[in-house]
């Protein structure tokens, strides 16, 4: 027992001696014994450590006490049996009695106490630092291999609140239509869904849309989406953007996280089917939880894919038919001039050179629903940057495609986000081998948007450009070609001339000779109201023979020749003239001396 308690105060006691003031007594000091040979009971102090060790109060006998200070007497130590307190008891019934050869004195157990925490700190060294501070990432305070300052995300966040694949019949509610959705038909909806009226009046549209994911994920459903994927520069994660906000940033936009990205191996541009969570009261956006196909296959498919850059380039070899045959309707005179005189190929860079108010705006509408009529396996994507916004909307409705538009009052930082946005977006689709148009009004207003974001290089050529901004249009404008390995990019783009803009000529003359087809419309056509005001002598293909069957390129030859000799705007004027007789280019052919051939 003596063993297990602490060191008490000393107990000393000393008697008045005659003629000498009585010492005061100390604080827990005991009090002096009345009798001589009483001895005084002793006071136990315990205090609980490491190791809980008792040592016998020291007695003083009051025959061995003199007259004299305290300070001077001699202390003898006698043992003396202390009764066990209750509280020591439990102590002693948690740990072992120690034997008495296993004894130590307090300074001897306080010296092997302190080797032992250095030989402990010495083996926690050797273990590694991961397993030694394992308690600092418990319970989802911060994810030790999350290590990313921006992706603070505990694991459990990405985790998708239903799977899809074990209740395939879950309700399903897309961010993406939302967000396409009028402000009216979305508090329409949100009020069928249950939502109270005066909240829906209170709510903006992004936090009437998060408490619409949340109530559908409450009730069982499943939150998809379906987006662009933009990473952000430093590349450590991105977000879903939306066609309807011209991929531009958002409220409503979704987070993918940078582990996700690396996982599956995305890219900027890549069309993301996925599945959602709704967003937590203390977040922005909605997150992605599990992606279930990038560009419309599996994502693993991701990893395998070549990059754009290195796929081989060559001529087009397979036409895009821009004439529209219907019954006993005649076809548009527009896309039959340019199928027989420059014919578009898959994979073709084509320039439709146009003065102001020659009718390029409606040209494009006609190429562009003849293409999603002709040849709905090609994704077309109609990019109009710096336009007024109302040819956006008439754009936006008379042509059955994907239009993404900058308007004239927005910045030119604005336009070049939205370019490049479009640009990567083929680019992935090409990667997967599919065929994709993009229809461009106009190069010349891209390239005056860059000429005024990118930074000054102190070498400025003629008309004000600068000697770098003509760089990134002639990448996107040269992106487009056809690929050996499969798949195609096709890049239809309008150039302004006859602007009164020294600088507008210039563009032009640098893009003049990057492309491989020519669309000429002329002024003076226009002027006369004759539509469509197509220059045909100065327009044409590049190695044309590689889309038009040999008799049917004969035949363009005889027609060339025949009417050479005319200036420009009687050439294509007659020409056109006998076009309007025929409903389609094969009776054109055929009421020709020679043989018809067929497309």
């Amino acid at each position: 027992m003596s063993d297990l308690l602490e060191d008490s105060e000393e107990v000393a006691s000393a008697p008045a001696s005659e003629g000498v003031k009585p010492q005061k007594r100390r604080p827990g000091r005991p009090r002096k014994a009345k009798t001589e040979g009483e001895t005084v009971k002793p006071r136990v102090t315990i205090k609980r450590k490491a190791r809980v060790s008792v040592r016998a109060p020291e007695v003083i006998q009051e025959s061995e006490i003199e007259a004299q200070p305290a300070e001077a007497a001699e202390i003898a130590e006698v043992q003396v049996e202390v009764p066990a307190a209750p509280a020591i008891e439990e102590a002693v019934a948690e740990r072992e009695d120690p034997s008495p050869e296993e004894t130590v004195s307090p300074s001897d157990a306080e010296c092997d106490s302190n080797a032992d925490s250095a030989s402990e700190e010495n083996e926690d060294r050797k273990e590694p630092f991961d397993k030694r501070y394992d308690d600092r990432y418990h319970n989802g305070r911060r994810d030790r291999r999350l290590k990313n300052g921006n992706n603070r995300r505990r694991p459990e966040d990405f985790q998708p609140e239903i799977n899809l694949d074990e209740h395939p019949d879950a309700p399903q509610l897309f961010i993406s239509v939302l967000t396409a959705l009028h402000i009216d038909e979305l508090r329409d909806r949100a009020k069928a869904q249950g939502i109270p009226e005066d909240v829906i009046l209170d709510c903006r549209k992004s936090e009437l849309i998060a408490r619409m994911l949340r109530l559908h994920s409450a009730n069982g459903g499943a939150l998809l989406v379906e987006g662009t994927l933009e990473i952000l520069q430093d590349g450590s994660f991105g977000y879903l953007r939306y066609a309807v906000n011209n991929y531009l940033a958002g409220t409503e936009d979704v987070y993918v996280s940078a582990s996700l990205i690396k996982a599956i191996g995305m890219k900027t541009g890549d069309t993301v089917y996925a599945q959602i969570r709704a967003p937590r009261e203390n977040e922005k956006s909605a997150a992605v939880v599990r992606v279930l196909k990038v560009n419309g296959e599996e994502p693993k498919m991701a990893k395998i894919r070549a990059p754009f850059d290195t796929l081989t380039p060559l001529f087009p070899d397979e036409r895009l038919h821009l004439e529209v045959i219907e019954d006993e309707k005649p076809a548009d005179l527009s896309n039959r001039v340019v199928d027989l005189f420059c014919p578009i190929g898959k994979g073709q860079r084509s320039l439709i050179v146009a003065p102001p108010r020659t009718g390029k705006t409606v040209l494009m509408q006609k190429i562009a629903n003849a293409i999603t009529t002709n040849h709905p396996e090609v994704t077309l994507i109609v990019l109009l940057v710096d336009e007024r916004p109302e040819e956006v909307t008439d754009m936006r409705r008379n042509v059955k495609a994907e239009v993404i538009a900058s308007t004239f009052d927005e910045q030119a930082l604005h336009h070049v986000q939205v370019a490049e946005m479009v640009i990567e977006k083929a680019k992935r689709l090409v990667e997967y081998k599919k065929d994709v148009v993009i229809l461009l009004d106009s190069i010349t207003r891209l390239a005056r948007a860059y000429n005024q974001t990118v930074p000054a290089s102190g070498k400025i050529l003629s008309g004000g450009v600068d000697s770098n901004a003509l760089h990134k249009p002639k990448r996107f404008f040269g992106a487009a070609r056809n690929i050996e390995q499969g798949g195609s990019l096709t890049i239809i783009s309008t150039a302004l001339i006859e602007t009164g803009s020294r600088m507008d000529e210039v563009i032009f003359e640098e893009f003049k000779g990057t492309g491989n087809n020519e669309i000429v419309l002329d002024r003076k056509m226009a002027d006369n109201r004759k539509f469509p005001a197509i220059n045909i002598k100065k327009s044409g293909t590049r190695r044309d023979d590689l889309l038009l069957p040999p008799d049917v390129l004969s035949r363009i030859f005889l027609l060339r020749s025949a009417f050479g000799n005319l200036d420009d705007v009687d050439m294509s004027v007659a020409l056109i003239d006998k076009m309007k007789k025929t409903n389609n280019n094969k009776e054109f052919l055929d009421s020709m001396n020679t043989p018809s051939v067929s497309r």
